[in-house]
């Protein structure tokens, strides 16, 4: 690793602490993923007429900046960087028996050149592509899309909505790290009627990327017009759907659960089933235990299960779509890497211990997928995600081992620099040499820096500088690096 970069960027988190405080408005709180937490929504409307004028409007500016520099160019990979700005407004109205609404328009405008080699049609940006969206000739576009649109019936502790939504699971985000968040078209019942028990069950339909302005496929594969997100299974691309007499419009069951009766242990359960594809069952179990002088720790394992429905055989065990059969688009050598190529059936076990005390918390992570399939998630929720996965990485390739650190200090909260945290986390990521040679996936490992900052004198207003340099192997059989990078990343939110 170059100490000179992890140095500087270190220097540059630390040059945003001067007086702050947290960012939490009167009415909504920015948690560290950018996820809004609403504290003060309208309530409950004595007419239709007052379900509108009691209704609030939530506002948000950002502004993202991306500089990538890789350890090597080629035409299709270059240093670039790309600035956009953007912002959101989100309108609830109030509740009338029970009955209210939500809509929520966002927007982004790509500034600076397109990252488009002379005479190609291919657009070379890298983690920031989701600030803009990219046509068909590789230029980048403005974005504006109603990305929450859902109708909300509530009684007592339970509620149901219908419509364009964000949803949170381990493997469905919002994950609004860009500017527009990840949303789905579903109807999910959610209640808490039963103590300390949370149940969920949801049915959906379709899915917006964060670079897309239209909903479409939560499965086909089809470059800038369906489900083409960077973890997707490219072997499920239309034309193998298609031949196979399957969907590509596919439905999705979801169930969650979670319980919290037995004191410090939480214990979390998900469903993901999609008839004629695959299924996905996962199991979590957290326990805090007290240690004394104000430390706490918390032990934590999760297992995933991954059950083929005829996603296997239709698109192969590889995400790169490598194992799939010749006449769909797969190679000899990417079969021979998998022990059947024509399954999905996959399996994943991660554990984790979190020491914590006061404004420090401290965390070692560790995680294995088993040698079968890779583990199909493209809707932007990370399978090793709170374990291993760090900024950026794909980590759940069949057969790789992860092992994570994180440190993560509250500086505000200890009393040092108002308004500044600051997260840092190391990953070594080993992959199965045999299927790197088809995924493109290599060896590798990872630094990554995050700083918040909120200053007294800018109310509402949150800057966030984040920072990752990858030190990977070359492709197999390559004798130039093109995997080794750096990134950074500079975010400022202002909530209105």
């Amino acid at each position: 690793m170059n100490i000179m970069k992890i140095s500087m960027a270190a220097a540059a988190a630390c040059l945003l602490a001067t007086s702050a405080h947290a960012l939490k408005t009167e009415d909504r709180d920015l948690k560290g993923n950018n996820i809004v937490e609403y504290t003060k929504a309208p309530g409950d409307v004595n007419s239709i007429k007052e379900m509108f004028t009691e209704g609030k409007v939530y506002g948000r500016l950002r502004s993202n900046t991306f500089w990538y520099n890789s350890d090597n160019e080629k035409s299709t990979l270059q240093d670039h960087n790309v600035w956009g700005l953007g912002g959101s407004l989100v309108y609830k109205t109030g509740f009338f028996h029970g009955f209210g609404a939500t809509a929520g328009f966002y927007g982004s405008v790509p500034l600076g050149s397109p990252n488009v080699p002379e005479g190609s049609t291919t657009n070379y940006g890298k983690q920031g592509k989701d600030i803009y969206r990219t046509r068909s000739d590789g230029t980048e576009a403005a974005m504006g899309v109603v990305a929450q649109a859902y109708g909300e019936y509530k009684i007592s502790k339970s509620n149901i909505k219908l419509g364009r939504q964000m949803i949170e699971s381990t493997l469905l985000s919002s994950n609004d790290t860009k500017m527009i968040p990840n949303t789905f078209t579903a109807a999910v019942a959610e209640t808490k009627d039963i103590k300390d028990t949370t149940l969920r069950a949801g049915y959906i339909t379709s899915e917006k990327l964060r670079n897309h302005q239209e909903f479409h496929s939560i499965l086909a594969y089809a470059s800038l017009t369906e489900n083409d997100d960077a973890a997707t299974h490219k072997g499920l691309k239309i034309a193998n759907i298609t031949r196979a007499g399957e969907d590509k419009d596919p439905e999705m069951v979801l169930v969650t659960a979670e319980n919290k009766s037995i004191p410090g242990l939480k214990l979390e359960g998900e469903y993901y089933g999609i008839n004629g594809y695959f299924s996905t069952v996962i199991a979590e179990a957290n326990y805090k235990i007290g240690l004394g002088n104000d430390w706490t720790l918390t032990p934590g394992v999760r297992y995933l299960r991954q059950m083929d429905d005829g996603a296997g055989a239709i698109g192969g065990a590889s995400l790169s779509g490598k194992a799939a059969t010749t006449v769909n688009g797969g190679t000899t050598a990417g079969r021979a890497a998998y022990s059947d190529a024509s399954s999905v059936d996959a399996s994943m076990w991660a554990a984790r211990l979190v020491a914590a005390k006061g404004p420090l918390e401290l965390q070692v992570g560790y995680s294995k997928i088993a040698d079968d399939a890779d583990l199909i998630t493209p809707w932007r929720g990370f399978p090793t995600g709170g374990y291993t996965r760090s900024m950026g990485q794909v980590d759940w390739i069949a057969n790789t081992k992860n092992w994570a650190l994180k440190a993560t200090y509250d500086f505000d909260k200890a009393g040092l620099v108002p308004g500044l945290k600051i997260s840092a986390d190391y990953e070594n990521m080993n992959f199965d040499d045999s299927k790197a040679a088809t995924t493109g996936f290599t060896d590798r490992d990872i630094i990554h820096l995050d700083a918040w900052q909120t200053f007294k004198s800018l109310p509402n207003t949150e800057f966030k500088f984040r920072f990752a340099t990858i030190d990977a192997d070359p492709a197999v059989g390559a004798t130039t690096d093109y995997n080794s990078y750096d990134e950074y990343r500079f975010e400022i939110n202002y909530l209105f």
